[in-house]
């Protein structure tokens, strides 16, 4: 069965009921249920133990691993989400690792990594980074590049992050971490084509045991873009496949 969690504004909320019918038009799903709420807290309790999720802002995400409790994560977005001031859909993994809702996590391919305003603090304990490009990061006075997708390896960062996380993870990912044209989440994008996505996903898929996942930040621009459409359709066939 595959959950439909229309969370958020009401763009991000019209937006899962396209997809919703979009699937169906392509017959590429039979068995569903859609979960509604207005609050995150009462995510958890709503929503089925199910295997794919497909929700709009991605705090939805926070609601999803209350329920499954996994002990690791992969989260592939163009933000890290780390944002730890209050819980929205720019902080959920902060306070998802801070809870212990998950042991451990990592972020894929996020391009925009650092705090929106001095007062702001980025969330950093037991969560590894891997940029879509070259970024550094201050460490005891020295600046070191983080290993990134732009200049390492793919096999080489999954196989450091599979010793990091183990076997067996919960994925969500985000679609803002395609580059703009696709047009699919509100606001900023991130720097992978389809194939660069596939690739990543493909390779995760390969290297761990995805208990859970979710497509996250699918959004109603979603109607009007005809690459938009065909990035969705091809990740939830190759994750639910």
């Amino acid at each position: 069965m595959v959950t439909f969690i229309p969370f958020g504004e009401k763009p991000n909320r019209d937006g899962v009921l396209y997809v919703l019918q979009l699937l169906k038009r392509n017959k590429l799903i039979e068995d569903y249920m859609i979960v509604e709420s207005s609050r995150v807290e009462l995510l958890s309790e709503r929503i089925p133990q199910d295997s794919a999720y497909i929700i709009g802002e991605h705090l939805a995400t926070y609601g999803i691993v209350e329920k499954l409790r996994p002990q690791s994560l992969i989260s592939v977005d163009a933000h890290t989400d780390l944002m730890h001031d209050y819980l929205d859909h720019g902080s959920w993994l902060a306070y998802t690792l801070e809870e212990r809702l998950v042991n451990r996590a990592v972020v894929l391919a996020p391009v925009l990594m650092i705090p929106t305003t001095e007062r702001t603090q980025l969330w950093t304990r037991r969560v590894k980074i891997f940029p879509a490009l070259l970024r550094s990061r201050k460490v005891r006075g020295k600046w070191r590049a983080y290993k990134n997708l732009q200049t390492n390896d793919l096999l080489e960062i999954l196989d450091e992050a599979k010793r990091y996380l183990g076997g067996g993870i919960y994925l969500t990912v985000d679609m803002d971490v395609l580059r703009p044209e696709y047009k699919i989440a509100r606001f900023q994008h991130g720097e992978l084509t389809l194939d660069e996505l596939i690739e990543v996903l493909e390779e995760v898929k390969r290297n761990f045991r995805i208990e859970a996942f979710d497509i996250a930040e699918v959004s109603d621009r979603i109607r009007r873009s005809r690459l938009g459409k065909k990035a969705f359709v091809e990740v939830f066939q190759l994750l639910t496949g």
